[in-house]
């Protein structure tokens, strides 16, 4: 990706701090060495990753979720996600977060994108998987979580993103590569 004329602008840790370690995420504090020999701290959060699945049903609506979320105390139109377990493979915590969450398998699974959503404050990644052929099995909910779970059509829910209604980044970016995947963009 670098050509020969590109500058270096490498960060390079020196030290290493732990601030907080939770049951996921971890606040780190690093010293380190700039591009120009300089030195300054990177203060962030360590996440072990997560998924978001575009479950597509037979007939052509999307699988979402409704969800309250603590930190910005409020409700959320989402896609179907979840964290990756430790040593987990990407596809399974997408089959098992599916599952889980909506009581959906999929026969046909397509892996879409790579996305980092926080990059100046979270090493997270958000993996991105439309999954088809969908058979219901029944929910699986985690203890203490709680959804719902609804159908929406892609253009309904491209519609809500532009009313404000869909607001939330991990589902704006799967539904906008869904849109172009479907038109064969990707």
């Amino acid at each position: 990706m670098r050509d020969e004329k590109s500058m270096n602008l490498e960060e390079v840790c020196i030290s290493t701090t732990s601030v907080y370690e939770g049951n996921f995420i971890q606040v780190r504090k690093d010293t380190v060495r700039l591009p120009d020999g300089a030195e300054s701290t990177r203060e962030y959060l360590t996440h072990p990753g997560a998924v978001a699945i575009l479950a597509l049903l037979d007939n052509g609506k999307l699988v979402m979720e409704r969800q309250y979320r603590y930190p910005p105390q409020r409700e959320f139109i989402e896609l179907p996600a979840g964290k990756i377990d430790p040593g987990e493979a990407i596809l399974r915590t997408a089959q098992r977060e599916l599952l889980e969450e909506t009581g959906y398998e999929a026969s046909e699974w397509i892996h879409l994108t790579t996305a980092w959503p926080c990059i100046g404050y979270a090493d997270e990644r958000m993996e991105y998987f439309l999954a088809r052929g969908l058979t219901f099995r029944g929910r699986q909910l985690d203890e203490g979580e709680f959804l719902e779970v609804f159908e929406l059509s892609l253009d309904e829910a491209i519609e809500w993103i532009r009313q404000g209604k869909i607001n939330e980044s991990k589902t704006i970016v799967g539904l906008f590569w869904l849109e172009k995947y479907l038109k064969n963009w990707v």
